[in-house]
């Protein structure tokens, strides 16, 4: 809701000023003259304190998904998408969706399409929502259209969720590996050296090799952290602002030879969920194309995506870009070709999604049985060496005693 500044008289004539909370401005005037005000200025406020303080662009791919399979269960229930919105409202934990949901059923309330209010929170509601609904109310199957998308968001979720807890674990261990190696070079590595120095120890060339990386560590620590944090920013800015190093860094994980593949049947996965989730709804193919191509969220996708547009646009057919790009395996393509030489895209391409998804579990499932042992392995022969060279010359000591 908005907070707007109002100043108008009451039916006694006495001056009244305030605020009043509502979707819009026409809203808010509807709303004093129901308390018997009738209205003589009203804008939107500007201070602060009325003003909703988010972090980040939307909400949370969890709050959405729910959001997504209690819409669809209440509308399946018999309830109305106004009496529907306002229990949603009521009941979400997002405060950015619960907004966005107050102005929704305000605007369906005065006889906005749903498609429509949703329509003005891009942040809330992703293209793919928007799209489906407008096609569900324009062919009187809201119910199914929204079963259709609580599937869709719920299996892409999943899908998600999975390659990320994937990819996060060694990350993490990575991590500790070296934080286990900056504690080792600069608090244990020194102090032994300094009773090896003491002692006339002769040293072997792996305790020399890692004195020198200790000694380098201990003096150039801040340079390393600069380093790795200019590094990070600049990454981040490039990444953001630098569509061609975007799409490099998309399309060299595409091509790493472990993640690759994985990263790559779930972008399938995903595109061609969307792509029947929109066909089943009667999205034109031509809209559904774009749409695909804006949600896909990988810029190696959208660039295939542009090209089947344009394929589709002088007359051929979309399986013909797909075949010419690396990204689509032949089970891909053979299979939308037959869907389109059969009139069953939709259904092909659902098959095709449950075939990646199930390949993505697999894949995960296998990834995660190798990486434990190979991380662990990997941590195993940096801290051994590390502890090598500060073992070897003890022995040398002992000897010599």
């Amino acid at each position: 809701m908005t907070v707007f500044k109002y100043s108008g008289r009451s039916k006694t004539g006495a001056l009244k000023k305030g605020t009043i909370q509502a979707a819009n401005k026409n809203n808010a005037i509807l709303k004093l003259r129901e308390q018997g005000i009738n209205p003589r200025e009203v804008e939107e406020s500007t201070s602060i304190l009325h003003k909703d303080l988010s972090i980040g662009g939307g909400i949370k791919n969890q709050d959405f998904v729910i959001y997504c399979r209690q819409f669809a269960t209440l509308i399946r229930a018999g309830i109305s998408i106004v009496e529907a919105t306002n229990i949603l409202a009521r009941q979400s934990t997002s405060k950015l969706l619960k907004k966005a949901l107050e102005e929704v059923e305000e605007d369906v309330r005065t006889g906005t399409a749903f498609s429509q209010a949703i329509a003005k929170h891009p942040k809330v509601f992703p293209d793919l929502f928007i799209n489906m609904m407008r096609s569900g109310e324009a062919t009187g199957n809201i119910d199914e259209t929204l079963d259709r998308l609580a599937n869709t968001f719920e299996k892409q979720f999943r899908i998600k969720k999975k390659v990320q807890s994937t990819m996060t674990y060694p990350a993490i261990l990575l991590l500790i590996t070296i934080g286990v190696v900056f504690f080792l070079l600069i608090y244990i590595v020194p102090t032994f050296v300094q009773t090896f120095d003491e002692m006339g120890a002769e040293l072997p060339l792996i305790t020399v090799i890692t004195v020198k990386i200790s000694d380098w560590l201990t003096s150039f620590w801040w340079l390393i952290l600069i380093g790795i944090l200019g590094a990070v920013i600049g990454f981040n800015s490039l990444y953001k602002k630098n569509k061609k190093f975007n799409y490099l860094v998309h399309y060299s994980m595409l091509r790493l030879p472990i993640f690759g593949p994985l990263l790559q049947k779930t972008a399938i996965s995903r595109l061609t969920r969307t792509l029947s989730s929109l066909f089943s709804s009667a999205v034109p193919i031509l809209h559904a194309i774009t749409i695909s191509e804006r949600v896909s969220g990988n810029p190696v996708i959208s660039e295939v995506m542009i090209e089947a547009r344009e394929s589709l646009e002088k007359g051929s057919t979309l399986t013909e870009p797909l075949q010419k790009s690396w990204l689509f395996p032949p089970l891909v393509t053979s299979m939308t070709q037959i869907g389109e030489s059969t009139g069953s895209l939709d259904y092909m391409l659902e098959k095709i999604a449950d075939f990646y998804e199930e390949e993505v579990d697999r894949a995960v499932d296998t990834l995660k049985s190798l990486i434990e042992p190979a991380m662990i392995l990997f941590l195993a022969i940096i801290v051994g060496t590390i502890v090598a060279a500060i073992m070897l010359p003890m022995f040398s000591l002992y000897e010599q005693m």
